[in-house]
């Protein structure tokens, strides 16, 4: 009885790791907690729509941001065969996607990196 309980146990854990393991991000995110309380969508529900509008894509990052005085979900998305990324925007207020999928190229995504980088670090040295 006791190995009957021990093996249940077991394949409860074996079928259980590997769900928690699917439920964790696997791209970078920069989701600011202030801005992430004020947001009325989730990360998930947000994610849901990116990636229902890039169905083959895979998400390489995410930001959340005030860009032009809305809150938005921001996603870089990597599509197969495709060079850069498709940038979706999605409304942390609504949850509708912000203007249209705008796509970068790898000169652009590297360009941005760079001033986000250089904005960063601007920030940090700033501070007492």
């Amino acid at each position: 009885m006791k190995y009957a309980a021990l093996a249940a146990a077991l394949v409860a854990l074996v079928v259980a790791a590997p769900v928690a393991r699917a439920q964790a991000p696997t791209y970078q995110r920069d989701v600011p907690a202030a801005l992430a309380k004020r947001a009325r969508i989730t990360e998930d529900s947000a994610v849901a729509v990116a990636r229902k509008r890039i169905p083959n894509g895979t998400i390489q990052a995410l930001e959340l941001e005030n860009e032009n005085g809305r809150l938005i979900y921001s996603f870089d998305i990597k599509v197969p065969g495709k060079r850069g990324i498709d940038e979706v925007n999605v409304n942390a207020m609504s949850g509708r996607i912000v203007g249209d999928v705008e796509h970068e190229s790898a000169a652009q995504v590297k360009k941005e990196a760079a001033q986000e980088a250089k904005e960063k670090k601007a920030k940090t040295s700033r501070k007492p």
